[in-house]
């Protein structure tokens, strides 16, 4: 079974997303993790909006990539350009991947204009991690 780990930086929002529909469209063929370069805890917002979409991330811990350095990834996936900066080289001999995605955490306006900015990423993280399984596990 193949080991992916997605890598943001405070392992709370895009990270979390990203960790939510690659478990689900990996369908038991892959075991997901998820960190941060460091730990700000899961954000509610996160896990608002997944629940939306039919995706319980709840359940979630906010983990330091620190905690992982002994398991071999196959894939280890950045979704921010500050983890990437900052990790630049993981410890495995995992295909590495990069893919920068706006943090919703930190936009601002109305509650209505935060939501929405939440579920832009959501569906930008949605569709990525969509095309990563049809690109990666097509065999």
């Amino acid at each position: 079974m193949k080991r992916i780990l997605v890598l943001c930086t405070g392992n709370s929002c895009r990270s979390q997303i990203a960790h939510g529909y690659l478990n689900y469209y990996a369908n038991g063929t892959a075991e997901i993790y998820s960190a941060g370069v460091e730990t700000h805890g899961v954000n509610p917002k996160a896990i608002s909006i997944m629940a939306e979409d039919g995706i319980d991330i709840s359940h979630h811990t906010s983990n330091n990539v620190d905690e992982y350095t002994d398991i071999d990834f196959d894939f280890v996936i950045t979704v921010c350009d500050n983890a990437k900066e900052r990790c630049p080289f993981f410890p495995s001999k995992a295909k590495k991947l990069h893919q920068n995605f706006s943090d919703p955490a930190k936009s601002t306006g109305t509650d209505d204009e935060v939501m929405e900015e939440f579920r832009k990423v959501r569906n930008q993280i949605k569709e990525y991690s969509k095309s990563f399984f049809t690109t990666n596990f097509n065999d």
